[in-house]
């Protein structure tokens, strides 16, 4: 799947269609944004079953806010609807290629269990 640009029209849409989904926060005028982002279309060809997608920071400001990106390039991972991994700062391949692993294999009925149990001492 190629990289789909995100938009307040079509980013809680894709983020609800799609169990797993990446999204790189970039602007045209960043620099490590621009080094990065061969890195994530080709890593995108790898992972099929997974949804890359990017925020142009410059003209989706509302969504930027939204998930409060302070500095580019974000990476924000969403599994089943839950950010599982938010980080500022262009990833080696290697390394993007790891972090694409160890979220796949994360245990989503565990996350939401100790999700709940920290609602549950909050309340």
């Amino acid at each position: 799947m190629a990289v789909v640009e995100l938009t307040k029209d079509n980013f809680e849409q894709t983020i609800k269609d799609h169990p797993f989904v990446i999204v790189d926060f970039w602007a045209p005028w960043c620099a490590p944004c621009r080094s990065f982002a061969p890195v994530y279309e080709s890593v995108s060809e790898d992972f099929k079953d997974i949804v890359f997608g990017k925020v142009n920071t410059e003209e989706e400001q509302e969504l930027a806010a939204h998930f409060q990106i302070r500095s580019i390039p974000t990476l924000m991972i969403f599994r089943e609807q839950i950010i599982i991994f938010s980080q500022a700062g262009a990833l080696p391949e290697g390394a993007f290629r790891q972090l694409l692993e160890k979220a796949s294999e994360l245990d989503m009925a565990e996350v939401r269990k100790q999700i709940e149990a920290q609602r549950q001492g909050n309340a």
